[in-house]
C-alpha cells in the first residue's frame, strides 16, 4: 500500500445520479470487514468525478488491499482495462473500443457486488454508462498524452504499455488432431504513425545482440525469467531455447500453459489465449444439483425440498459414455462436444461423490433455509460441502422452486388473487403486485420485508393482505399483532378505518384506550382477543407487557422495523420471544447495506436463515478482500426471495405515483414540553373572563404561538439557547425521517415560522446528516438567497435546507429536494402548499413526499383533523385569507381547542 495519507475505515458509494464516491463507515459495518483503510488521494479524486477516481483505483499507486465495495469498483475497472489491452492494437492514438460485456454478463456481475450504501442505485445501465465514461476518459488522455494510448496505459501501469512488451500466444489449430494447439512469442515494438507490430521474439533478440543494446535484451528477458520462476513449462521452454521459435503442441503442453495464465500476467508477460477461455473460470463439466424439482404446497416444513444430481456440461447432463469419455481422459483437457473442457477426475469425482452420499443422507430432501444456503453459496456453519469443491458444483433450483422464486421476485400478474377485494380504496398497480408478494410468501410459510420506499403505501398493502387473510381463514383465526413506532399509531387507525373497515382493531395503548380495558385485556389476552384481527402496541411496550408473549398470533407485524437493529437490546429480544405463526418486516431503509442490520432483521421474521450471529458474524468477514466480496455478495443472494424492494424511481413505479404524497406525523411531547403546555392552558383560562374584544383577541393570539413554540420545543418557547434533541418530540421524529433519508441519499426541505427556529433546525440536521445544510429567512439577501437556491440544486449540494415559510413562499426552485417537512403548521393549507410547491413545480421529476408534523394531544392534532374531515364548524372558522380565526371561539369552544389530552401527548 502506497505511504500516502490515510484516512479511517471507508467504503464506496452509488449516489442516485449514478456516481460514485467514497465515504466513511458506520462502526458496526467496520466491525463486519465492509471498510477499511484507503489512501487519501483516491476519497479526493473521486470527489473530483467518478472517472477519475476509477482511473487512479486501478494504478499502481491504490496496489494493495482495499475494502470489498471498493475492491468490486476495481475488478470493474481492471475488466475494461485488461479488454483493451487484450486487443490487437494496429495503432498507438487509433484503436477499437473494448465492447462492453453483454447484459447477463453484466447481470452476473452486479450479483457479485457486496453490500454498499446505494447498491440499490446500481444497474446494467449503470455498469454499460460507467463502461463508456472509463472508454471516453480513456480516448481524451489517449489523444491528449504525448506517445498516446501507450503512454497513458503505463502512467496507470507500467505493465499494461503495449510498447516494447512480450506476448504469449495460444491457439487452436484445427487442422492437426494430434497436435492441436499453436504457441508463439512475439515482441511489440512501435512504427512510425504510432503504429504497433508483433515481432516474433527471437528475432527481437537477434537484432538486440546485434546492437549491443543490452537494455533492450534485458527488457525483453526479464519478464520471461520471472515467468519461468512459477510456470515449470516456461522454464523447460527457455531452457531448451525452443521458447523463441513457433510450437505445435498436444493437449496437455496447451492445459499446463492455460493454467499457468495468471502467474505470467503476474510476470509482466502479455498472454492471448482462445477466448472460450476464462482462466478464473474455466469451461468444465460439473456436478448439476438441482434443487427442488417436486412440487410444495409449504415451505416451512423440515424436509421439504429434494436434490436431483447428475453431471452436466453448461447445464445439460452428460450421457453415459460422454462421462466414461471423460473419466478416461488424462490431459488435463478433452474435445467434448465441439468444445474443450478442462477435466480433473479427481474434484469432479470427490464433488460427485460428496453430493451422492448428501442425496443419500436426506431422502426426504432438505430445509428451505437449507437449500437456498447452497443455491447462494453462503455456508453460515455448514460444514457439509468442501469450499474447494464448489467450483465443481452446479447448484440451480429445480423447476417447481423455480417458479417459486421467479414468482417471489416478481408477482406482477402470476398470483391468483384479487387484491381489491373488501378494501375500501383503490390500489395503484405495483401495491396490487405487494400485496400479491405478500399473499403467495405467507402462504408458503416465509417470514419476508416489504421494504418500499417511503411514501409508496406499504400501510395500504399490508390493510389489503389482512382482509385476504381475514376472507379465507374464517372466523376462528387468531389476531395480528402489530408493533410500530408510537408516532404510527394514530395514521394506522386512521387508515384501517378508512380502507379496511372490516378489520377489527384494537389498541393496546393509553392514548387510544382506558386503563380499565387494557387492564382486562392483559389478564386474559386469548379470550378477550378472540375476535379481533389486528393489536396495534407500540416497541415501547412490546418490550414492558409481558401478556403479549403469552398468546400465539397468527402474525407478528413490525412497522419501522429498524427498531430492532439493535440485535443485544431488551426491546430486539423481548419482540423476538413473541410466538407468532409468521412474521413480516416492514422499513422503507434499504436492508442491504448494513450488515449488523440485516441479522437482526432476519432473525427476527426468518429464523435460522442467516445462522446464528456467531456464524453469520464469521462468515461475514475474511482477511482476502475477493473471497469476502464473494461470500458477502452470496448472503445478498440468500435473502432475495425474502425481499421485495421497490423505489421511487422505479420504471414501473413512476407511471403509478402521484405527484406528491402528503403524511402525517404523530409526534409526542417530552415531559417538559407536555408541563409548559399545561401551565400556558392553565393561564389562558384564568384570563379569559377578565378580557373582552381587542384585548382577548390579542391575549388568545398570543397564547396560540406560545402552545406552537413548545410544541416545537420548549427552548423556543422560553427563549433560550440550548436546543437539545430530546427535549422535543418533533425533533426525535425528524431524526427518524432523515436517517432514511441518509440512506436513501435523498434531499429535504424543512419549513417553519419561526425565523428563530431555523438556526437550531440546521444545527440539529447537521448533527444527524453529518453534513452542513441552508439556512433561508426573511434576512437573507436576495444574492445571498440565489447562491444557495444553485447550491442545493447541484448533485452533491448540501442535504438539507431549513426555509422560514414566509421567506419561502415564493420565487424559489428547489426541484433537487424529494422531501418537505413542515416542522410546524401555519393553520392555512393554501400558505402549505405555496411551501410545498419551492419543491413540487415545474420542472421537479422526482416524486415528492409531504410529512406534515402534528403533536399529538394538543391544538395541532385538533386543528389538524378539523382541516382533514371539513366539519361544518370548521367553515365558521376560517377566515377570508383561509386562516383558521380561532380567536373567534367562545371560552368554551377555545379551551377544549387548546386543552391538553396528556396520555396521548406523553406516553411511549
Amino acid at each position: 500500500m502506497p505511504t500516502s495519507p490515510q484516512s479511517p475505515s471507508h467504503q464506496a458509494i452509488i449516489r442516485p445520479n449514478g456516481s460514485l464516491g467514497i465515504v466513511p463507515v458506520d462502526p458496526l459495518d467496520a466491525k463486519f470487514g465492509q471498510g477499511g483503510s484507503v489512501p487519501a488521494a483516491l476519497i479526493k479524486r473521486f470527489a473530483k468525478s467518478t472517472v477519475e477516481g476509477l482511473a487512479y483505483l486501478v494504478s499502481t499507486r491504490c496496489d494493495g488491499k482495499m475494502p470489498p465495495s471498493i475492491q468490486f469498483w476495481r475488478d470493474f475497472t481492471n475488466r475494461y482495462f485488461r479488454s483493451l489491452c487484450r486487443q490487437q492494437t494496429p495503432a498507438a492514438n487509433c484503436w477499437e473500443s473494448p465492447q462492453c460485456p453483454d447484459e447477463p454478463s453484466l447481470r452476473e456481475i452486479l450479483d457479485a457486488a457486496p453490500p454498499m450504501r446505494g447498491l440499490e442505485y446500481a444497474s446494467v445501465a449503470l455498469l454499460q454508462s460507467l463502461w463508456q465514461l472509463l472508454d471516453d476518459h480513456t480516448q481524451h488522455h489517449a489523444t491528449a498524452k504525448p506517445g498516446g494510448l501507450a503512454n497513458y496505459l503505463h502512467s496507470l501501469r507500467p505493465d499494461w504499455n503495449l510498447i516494447g512488451r512480450v506476448t504469449f500466444h495460444l491457439a487452436e489449430n484445427k487442422k492437426n488432431p494430434q497436435l492441436p494447439f499453436a504457441f508463439l512469442a512475439t515482441f511489440t515494438e512501435s512504427q512510425s504513425g504510432g503504429v504497433i507490430k508483433h515481432v516474433a521474439l527471437a528475432e527481437a533478440l537477434k537484432r538486440s545482440i546485434a546492437e549491443n543494446d543490452t537494455t533492450q535484451l534485458d527488457a525483453l528477458l526479464a519478464p520471461v525469467s520471472r515467468a519461468a520462476e512459477t510456470c515449470e513449462l516456461i522454464d523447460k521452454m527457455l531452457d531448451s531455447r525452443t521458447l523463441f521459435s513457433p510450437q505445435a503442441w498436444g493437449i496437455q503442453q496447451a492445459y499446463r500453459f492455460l493454467s499457468s495464465v495468471p502467474q505470467m500476467e503476474d510476470a509482466g508477460v502479455i498472454v492471448r489465449v482462445p477466448n472460450w477461455w476464462n482462466a478464473s473460470k474455466p469451461p468444465r463439466p460439473q456436478v448439476q444439483v438441482k434443487i427442488g424439482s417436486r412440487n410444495q404446497s409449504m415451505l416451512s416444513g423440515p424436509k421439504s425440498l429434494d436434490l436431483d444430481v447428475n453431471v452436466s456440461i453448461d447445464g445439460i447432463p452428460l450421457s453415459e459414455q460422454e462421462l466414461a469419455e471423460l473419466m478416461a481422459a488424462r490431459e488435463g483437457m478433452t474435445l467434448l462436444r465441439g468444445k474443450w473442457v478442462q477435466v480433473n477426475q479427481e474434484q469432479l469425482q470427490t464433488a460427485l461423490d460428496q453430493w451422492k452420499q448428501l442425496q443419500a443422507q436426506h431422502v426426504t430432501g432438505v430445509g428451505f433455509l437449507e437449500g437456498l444456503r447452497m443455491l447462494s453459496g453462503a455456508s453460515l456453519g455448514d460444514e457439509s460441502f468442501d469450499d474447494q469443491l464448489r467450483s465443481w458444483t452446479r447448484l440451480e433450483p429445480g423447476p417447481w422452486l423455480k417458479q417459486t422464486l421467479d414468482e417471489l421476485r416478481e408477482p406482477s400478474g402470476r398470483i391468483n388473487i384479487d387484491p381489491q377485494r373488501r378494501l375500501k380504496g383503490t390500489l395503484r398497480p405495483y401495491q396490487q403486485d405487494g400485496v400479491r408478494w405478500l399473499w403467495f410468501a405467507t402462504q408458503l410459510g416465509l417470514g419476508v420485508c416489504l421494504a418500499d420506499d417511503m411514501g409508496l403505501g406499504k400501510t395500504i398493502q399490508v390493510i389489503s393482505w389482512l382482509l385476504q387473510r381475514k376472507q379465507s381463514s374464517g372466523k376462528k383465526s387468531k389476531p395480528s399483532l402489530l408493533i410500530l413506532p408510537t408516532s404510527l399509531l394514530g395514521n394506522w387507525h386512521r387508515e384501517v378505518q378508512r380502507f379496511g373497515p372490516d378489520l377489527k382493531m384494537w389498541i393496546s395503548h393509553r392514548s387510544m384506550t382506558d386503563a380499565a380495558e387494557l387492564k382486562r385485556i392483559a389478564a386474559a389476552p386469548a379470550q378477550e382477543l378472540a375476535g379481533y384481527d389486528l393489536v396495534a402496541t407500540t416497541y415501547g411496550l412490546a418490550r414492558r407487557e409481558k401478556w403479549l408473549a403469552e398468546m400465539e398470533w397468527a402474525m407478528v407485524i413490525l412497522d419501522e422495523a429498524q427498531a430492532i437493529k439493535n440485535a443485544g437490546a431488551a426491546q430486539t429480544k423481548a419482540i423476538k420471544a413473541i410466538p407468532s405463526e409468521g412474521r413480516l418486516i416492514l422499513t422503507g431503509t434499504p436492508v442491504e447495506n448494513h450488515l449488523g442490520d440485516l441479522w437482526s432483521l432476519f432473525d427476527f421474521c426468518s429464523p435460522g436463515l442467516l445462522g446464528s450471529a456467531a456464524e453469520f458474524k464469521k462468515f461475514a468477514k475474511s482477511d482476502d478482500p475477493r473471497i469476502l466480496s464473494q461470500r458477502l455478495a452470496s448472503i445478498r443472494q440468500l435473502i432475495r426471495p425474502y425481499v421485495l424492494r421497490r423505489m421511487k424511481t422505479d420504471p414501473n413505479v413512476v407511471p403509478d405515483l402521484p405527484d406528491k404524497t402528503e403524511m402525517r406525523v404523530d409526534c409526542g411531547l417530552s415531559t417538559k414540553q407536555a408541563a409548559l403546555y399545561k401551565q400556558v392552558v392553565h393561564e389562558l383560562e384564568q384570563s379569559l373572563d377578565l378580557a373582552t374584544g381587542m384585548q382577548r383577541r390579542g391575549r388568545v393570539l398570543s397564547v396560540l404561538m406560545q402552545l406552537k413554540q413548545i410544541c416545537n420545543h420548549p427552548a423556543l418557547y422560553l427563549k433560550q439557547p440550548e436546543f437539545a434533541g430530546d427535549a422535543s418530540g418533533k425533533l426525535t421524529e425528524l431524526k427518524q425521517i432523515c436517517e432514511t433519508l441518509i440512506e436513501k441519499q435523498e434531499k429535504v426541505l424543512v419549513f417553519t415560522q419561526f425565523q428563530s427556529m431555523c438556526q437550531p433546525l440546521a444545527g440539529f440536521l447537521q448533527q444527524v446528516f453529518g453534513k452542513s445544510g441552508l439556512i433561508l429567512t426573511g434576512k437573507t439577501p436576495a444574492k445571498a438567497r440565489n447562491k444557495m437556491v444553485e447550491t442545493f440544486q447541484q448533485d452533491s449540494g448540501p442535504p438539507f435546507f431549513v426555509i422560514s415559510v414566509k421567506a419561502g413562499g415564493t420565487g424559489l426552485n428547489l426541484t433537487q429536494a424529494s422531501h418537505v417537512v413542515h416542522f410546524d403548521r401555519w393553520w392555512n393549507p393554501a400558505v402549505e402548499d405555496q411551501a410545498t410547491d419551492r419543491a413540487f413545480r415545474i420542472g421537479q421529476k422526482k416524486n415528492v413526499v409531504v410529512h406534515k408534523f402534528v403533536c399529538r394531544g394538543t391544538l395541532e392534532e385538533k386543528i389538524d383533523d378539523m382541516i382533514a374531515a371539513k366539519k361544518e364548524i370548521s367553515r365558521e372558522l376560517f377566515g377570508s385569507d383561509g386562516e383558521i380565526e380561532l380567536t373567534e371561539m367562545s371560552n368554551e369552544q377555545l379551551m377544549s381547542f387548546v386543552a391538553l389530552d396528556l396520555q396521548k401527548a406523553t406516553t411511549s
